[in-house]
Parts: C-alpha cells; sequence; structure tokens
C-alpha cells in the first residue's frame, strides 16, 4: 500500500470505525440513474438505466456516508433508440475502449447525511468527484450533489434496514468529461452538425435504495 493510500484509510476509519454497510442491488430495478440534457434549438435527450450499484458504510452516530456507485455504460439506453444508445456509448468510450468495461462512477467520503429519522426525508449536500470511462473532469473538480435521504427500519421496506436516497447533479456538463463526438474517432466530420441539436449540460437524477447487509 503507497502512502497516499495508507493515509486515506487512516483518515477515513475513524470516522466509519461504527459504520454499517448498505448496498443497492443493480439488479433489483428500484434503484435508477437518469441523465436529460435539453438543447435550446435541438432535441431533449433522456438518458436512463436501473443498474446502479452501490457499497455504502454509513454511520449513525456521525451521520457520515462513505462508499462508491456506478453504473455500466452499456446499461444506459439514450431515448429508448438503440442507435441512440450506440451513439451515445460510443460518445462515452470516445471509441478507445469496450463500452461494456465502461462505467460512471461516484467515489464519496465523509459526506455528511446528518441524523436519519424514521420515514422523514432529510436533505443533504455534497461536493462529489464522479469519472466517465475512468476520466474525470477536465478540470479537476467535483459535482455538486443535493438530495434527500430516508430511513426505513425493518419492516417497513422489506426485511432489512433501508436508507432511500434521491440526489441530483444540476448543470451536469458532458463536455468536460470529454463526452461527444468531437472527442470520437469517426465523429469528426459530425461535430458542426451536432454542435447545437445535443446540449452539453444536462440534469442528472438518482434514486437509491441502498440496503444493510
Amino acid at each position: 500500500m503507497n502512502r497516499l493510500a495508507a493515509l486515506t484509510l487512516s483518515l477515513a476509519v475513524p470516522a466509519l470505525a461504527h459504520a454499517e454497510a448498505f448496498t443497492v442491488n443493480p439488479e433489483a430495478g428500484n434503484s435508477g440513474f437518469s441523465a436529460v440534457f435539453d438543447a435550446v434549438l435541438g432535441e431533449r435527450i433522456n438518458a436512463v438505466s436501473s443498474a446502479v450499484g452501490c457499497e455504502v458504510s454509513f454511520d449513525e452516530k456521525t451521520g457520515l456516508a462513505s462508499g462508491r456507485c456506478s453504473v455500466p455504460l452499456t446499461s444506459i439506453q439514450v431515448d429508448s433508440d438503440a442507435t441512440k444508445s450506440e451513439h451515445f456509448h460510443d460518445w462515452a468510450t470516445n471509441k478507445k475502449s469496450e463500452a461494456k468495461d465502461c462505467k460512471l462512477e461516484a467515489v464519496f467520503s465523509s459526506v455528511k447525511l446528518g441524523a436519519l429519522a424514521p420515514e422523514k426525508a432529510v436533505p443533504f449536500s455534497a461536493e462529489i468527484p464522479f469519472t466517465v470511462c475512468g476520466r474525470a473532469r477536465v478540470d479537476g473538480g467535483k459535482e455538486k450533489v443535493t438530495g434527500t435521504a430516508v430511513l426505513f427500519p425493518p419492516g417497513t421496506y422489506g426485511d432489512r434496514k433501508t436508507i432511500r436516497i434521491r440526489a441530483s447533479v444540476a448543470g451536469f456538463d458532458r463536455d468536460a468529461y470529454h463526452i461527444g463526438p468531437r472527442y470520437t474517432d469517426g465523429w469528426l466530420a459530425r461535430v458542426q452538425k451536432l454542435a447545437k441539436v445535443v446540449a452539453e449540460k444536462g440534469t442528472v437524477e438518482l434514486s437509491l435504495f441502498a440496503k444493510a447487509k
């Protein structure tokens, strides 16, 4: 283990000493990802997936959550259209890697969810780094995530403790992650034509059901 990784682990362990492990099952079908890009002079694009997976540690004492969530690129469908979905997969990978090996991912540490009350929505906000096919934002920045968290005790939403999280990222800039035709082999001739058709900024929404392990 290198020194940076060791330092990160040493800082994270005290905060999560009493943390409970939760997981979002990507095969359950009750969690979802959506991204809407609405161009003023073009199309309204809606990309969706129900294959969101997360591993989360939550400490009820401190109200802090850490973990990782990801969405496989191949699970994302655009406007329920196979051709549009394939084009998006090309744009995300820049045709430099296989779509099946790509994912959209967020890794977070010590996010303050606060004291969760049974069946009561608690607001939160955080700055979280995202990656697309392993690429971070070109400016090294993070995304502002806002949302709510609700605690469901055992017996109210299944037999295990569950945290429902609804989160939103406004102004998600796909160009900041080099998602687009101008970065993709074979698409250069179409860049000018698509410049105003597909918006560069959109809104990402996540609806997650994290169950205690």
